[in-house]
């Protein structure tokens, strides 16, 4: 019998590290402040005729915190890549220089910075409520079980302590991303 609660809440901690994973790559795209390659990870570029990500057409780089560089692999995908980040509507401004696209990743303003700080809140909320889900359907599964009432508390105080856990870890992310937005 314990097998199953064992494996629900296994399957519980499973689902709740997916919704971290994916706040983490989420708080990944929304931008600091600071230059990161990551900014540029949703741009796809024409690479003879099928799109690809920059990151498998081109070396990107930050040679300092205001300057992202692409060296691209073929010269002739500059004006490429150039179209992909366009495209991309990241509010950046690529130049050319004839070896490389060189980004200069404009200062946010305290109005930008606000902006974002509330854009990571509301994915960390997402990420909180996708958590709560999976409390309530591991809760589900095991009320499903054919277990004792005791075992059944137990489980369930156990849920809702790994479900505390996670969203204290959300918190921490969230406390972390939002300093680093805020700091000039």
């Amino acid at each position: 019998m314990n097998e199953e609660v064992d494996f629900v809440l296994d399957s519980a901690q499973e689902d709740m590290g997916n919704a971290i994973k994916h706040l983490e790559k989420s708080l990944l795209n929304i931008r600091a402040g600071k230059a990161s390659p990551s900014m540029l990870g949703g741009v796809m570029v024409d690479y003879y005729g099928s799109q690809t990500p920059l990151t498998r057409v081109a070396n990107v780089n930050t040679p300092d915190a205001r300057t992202i560089t692409v060296q691209p692999w073929e010269k002739g995908l500059i004006p490429e890549i150039e179209k992909g980040i366009m495209i991309a509507n990241l509010g950046l401004n690529p130049m050319n220089n004839g070896e490389s696209v060189i980004i200069n990743v404009p200062v946010l303003t305290e109005e930008r910075r606000l902006q974002l700080a509330k854009q990571a809140k509301s994915e960390g909320e997402d990420a909180k409520i996708g958590i709560r889900n999976d409390r309530k359907n591991a809760m589900n599964e095991l009320k499903k079980l054919d277990i004792s009432e005791d075992l059944l508390k137990n489980a369930e105080a156990d849920v809702q302590a790994l479900t505390d856990k996670f969203i204290e870890k959300v918190d921490g992310m969230l406390a972390v991303k939002e300093k680093e937005i805020m700091t000039v």
